[in-house]
């Protein structure tokens, strides 16, 4: 009776101290708990190490796969010609996350997008984009190149030349009283205006990185997968398109 009430009896409580303050440049004290999840993943990896010399040990040299004759190595290393022709920061987003982040991702960067695009009025956009319009003057010889002014041709002031929306003439500026900014305000603008080309620019440029990633994870999981299929091309980036066989679903 006495020994099963030991189990319910009160027991003291033994704690394991911190580190000292004088030993705090030693870093974290390590406890029992965090020696019991180290020496778990050091046996984890000699189990793994142990598996892989077995199957290197027993392997049949006579073995072969169609996989062979495409699959290459490079420093020692397997490299898979579908991953080098992504980016690094599409092969880490791959290897690290899902398809529902990736997804979710490209969603909320695309509620930004849109919003940068209505505040810059679709007006100004990233070099090397064809999204909005670009006024392109034609002149007759090189001679008018050189002496071209844009002001006298917009029929505008100088310092709303590079505007490229709501740029008063000469005209309604003689009629009416419009303020004109200072040139200290108009630098202040423009340094804003170009902060959010730039964002805009490195937005458009995730949203294709994000679009590729979640392409490429779909695919895999659907190359997992039963069902016949065959390569019908390639795209852009010289990676295999395939067409899976149309079935029946009962």
């Amino acid at each position: 009776m006495v020994s099963s009430l030991k189990k319910f009896a009160p027991r003291r409580e033994h704690k394991e101290r911190g580190q000292l303050s004088n030993r705090k440049h030693l870093g974290h004290l390590e406890k029992h708990k965090d020696y019991v999840l180290r020496a778990k993943d050091f046996k984890e990896k000699q189990r793994v190490l142990k598996r892989l010399r077995e199957r290197a040990e027993t392997r049949n040299p006579d073995e072969f796969y169609f996989n062979m004759e495409r699959s290459q190595i490079k420093d020692g290393v397997h490299v898979e010609d579908r991953r080098t022709a992504l980016s690094a920061e599409v092969q880490r987003l791959m290897d690290t996350q899902d398809v529902t982040y990736v997804k979710m991702q490209r969603d909320i960067n695309r509620k930004k997008i849109e919003k940068l695009q209505h505040e810059l009025h679709l007006a100004d956009t990233p070099q090397g984009s064809h999204m909005g319009p670009r006024h392109t003057v034609f002149v007759e010889t090189e001679e008018d190149v050189r002496n071209f002014d844009a002001a006298k041709h917009f029929n505008t002031l100088p310092e709303f030349v590079r505007r490229k929306h709501n740029r008063p003439m000469v005209d309604t500026l003689d009629q009416q009283d419009i303020a004109r900014p200072s040139a200290g305000v108009m630098k202040r603008a423009m340094k804003i205006r170009e902060e959010r080309l730039i964002e805009l620019k490195d937005r458009l440029e995730r949203e294709d990185q994000l679009k590729r990633a979640e392409s490429e994870m779909r695919l895999r999981k659907a190359l997992k997968e039963k069902g016949d299929k065959r390569k019908v091309g390639k795209d852009r980036l010289g990676l295999a398109i395939y067409k899976w066989k149309a079935e029946r679903k009962k």
